[in-house]
């Protein structure tokens, strides 16, 4: 996460959405503070953008690693970089020019600009005469930011407000593990505090002068220079000084390999011999859920017929999971007058359906039938194909999806793997574990106990349950990769992710394919 402030830090981490810290930055500013240097993360290399273009869409196909462990709990926490410097040092390009090169793209910029206060009316007419000190620290909300900044590093998802430079309000132990300070001359600072603030912020040019002699280049002078002495790297020159910039790359790059977790490999390689846990639950099977199944799994059966029976299965299966939402007993009067005792959901719970891209839209026409205005998000996870591991690629959830009961939809689950990651996206948005059900067509054992140990109270809802899997982490017997049958897609050129069958590595050589 980077960040940036006109007179104080830019933070910077290698998390999407995520994390926070136990320590306080009540020294920040006013004292100077002691921290210890640190160093760096991973990344992919230049030869060709992480982008995937496919006609209305732009996909990241440099995803984010698990950020768990094996017991779906967060075990590293997110790599924070504090950038200091004066007004328009070019603290903003040098973390750019960071995140540039590190060419991952889970990494989020902060800039303290977001944390200004609201001004009042009287502040904000001190503002219009240019008599208001944005530079001095009692200008920012510090207590919103730590608490956001504690938030990114624990890994959970965050609100960053915006500040609105023309109405002065907002839109609708050391946190840093690096300190930098960006050192640039003084007159070149003026002359792009100038350019800025005249043509980007709508200023007058004695204004902006007034401004920066009244309270930018004293607050600098007390509460930022003092700052270049505690910095772990300074950057001469700002952004054009790439041999700076080079040196904190490549020291976030280590810090991010430290980083990196094996949850598939751990996830494989265990060995369950418990009994299934009591937290799933198997659709009963019945002579037409066995006979939905022979046709599915049949490797004969053509794309429309396996479609068609998929989704009757589909119908079944959330039904089935419908049942498990509480209720509570209720009376109405029938047209004969009569009395009926019955039930009905609690009032202010909804349901939000979340499918796993690709597979797990699947199975959203299901859920839409039978549940009114349900609200519907999505997630896609994939495959590194170099290091096996599930990514984070895509995300998109409604809003306040904390105050509902979530269905996580996936056609399969093998290892578990990106079920996990799935199930430990909701938990950082906030939604109880014991609100989520995860339902999928097919599951292996293997799975299973994953999630239920990682998540105990994670309701685990399927029509099957099958024994192993195989060295490519298929599900044995299994179904084949639902998502290319149901697509009519090649399995080897999709690179979709439909939780395990189809998030495992490509094989090149073409051996242990289905």
């Amino acid at each position: 996460m980077l960040g940036e402030t006109e007179c104080s830090a830019k933070k910077m981490s290698s998390r999407a959405d995520s994390g926070s810290g136990e320590d306080s930055l009540d020294h920040l500013l006013p004292g100077p503070p002691a921290a210890a240097p640190r160093r760096k993360s991973t990344s992919h290399t230049k030869t060709e953008p992480p982008l995937l273009r496919t006609g209305t869409r732009t996909i990241y196909t440099a995803g984010r690693p698990p950020w768990y462990n094996e017991h779906g709990a967060q075990s590293k926490e997110a790599f924070v970089i504090g950038l200091c410097g004066g007004s328009a040092s070019g603290k903003t390009t040098v973390a750019n020019k960071i995140i540039e090169a590190l060419d991952v793209p889970w990494v989020v910029l902060l800039s303290m600009d977001s944390f200004y206060k609201v001004l009042t009316p009287e502040e904000q007419m001190l503002a219009a005469s240019n008599d208001y000190n944005f530079d001095h620290p009692g200008a920012f909300d510090f207590e919103l930011l730590v608490a956001t900044v504690r938030r990114l590093k624990k890994g959970k998802s965050v609100t960053i407000p915006v500040y609105d430079f023309t109405t002065h309000g907002r839109q609708k132990d050391w946190l840093l593990d690096m300190k930098i300070f960006v050192d640039t001359d003084s007159d070149i600072r003026l002359v792009r505090r100038l350019r800025r603030d005249i043509t980007e912020r709508g200023r007058d040019l004695e204004g902006v002068i007034k401004q920066y002699n009244k309270f930018v280049k004293p607050a600098f002078e007390q509460y930022i220079e003092p700052y270049i002495r505690l910095a772990d790297i300074v950057v001469p020159r700002g952004g054009g000084n790439m041999v700076a910039i080079d040196l904190i790359v490549q020291h976030v790059h280590s810090q991010m390999e430290k980083r990196e977790l094996s949850v598939r490999a751990v996830l494989a390689s265990a060995q369950q011999t418990q009994p299934l846990p009591q937290t799933l639950s198997v659709l009963e099977s019945t002579p037409q859920v066995k006979g939905l199944h022979t046709i599915i799994r049949n490797r004969e059966t053509s794309r429309d017929e396996f479609i068609f029976y998929s989704k009757r299965l589909m119908r079944l299966l959330i039904e089935h999971a419908l049942t498990f939402l509480p209720s509570q007993p209720c009376r109405v009067q029938t047209p004969q007058g009569q009395e009926y005792e019955g039930k009905q959901s609690i009032r202010g719970k909804g349901i939000t359906g979340v499918s796993v891209l690709r597979a797990g839209e699947t199975m959203e026409p299901s859920l839409r039938a039978v549940c009114k205005d349900v609200r519907i998000g999505k997630i896609l996870i994939q495959t590194n194909l170099d290091s096996g591991e599930p990514e984070l690629h895509y995300l998109r959830l409604p809003r306040d999806i904390s105050e509902d009961h979530v269905i996580l939809m996936d056609s399969t689950v093998s290892t578990g793997a990106a079920a996990m990651m799935a199930v430990r996206v909701l938990l950082d948005h906030e939604v109880p574990e014991e609100n989520i059900a995860l339902v999928s067509l097919l599951m292996a054992e293997l799975g299973v106990h994953s999630v239920a140990y990682a998540f105990p109270r994670v309701k685990i809802i399927t029509t099957a349950v099958d024994k192993t899997v195989d060295d490519c982490l298929q599900v044995i017997p299994g179904i084949g990769d639902f998502g290319d049958r149901y697509f009519g897609t090649d399995g080897g050129a999709s690179g979709w992710s439909n939780d395990d069958e189809q998030e495992r590595p490509r094989n090149p050589t073409g051996f242990c394919e289905t």
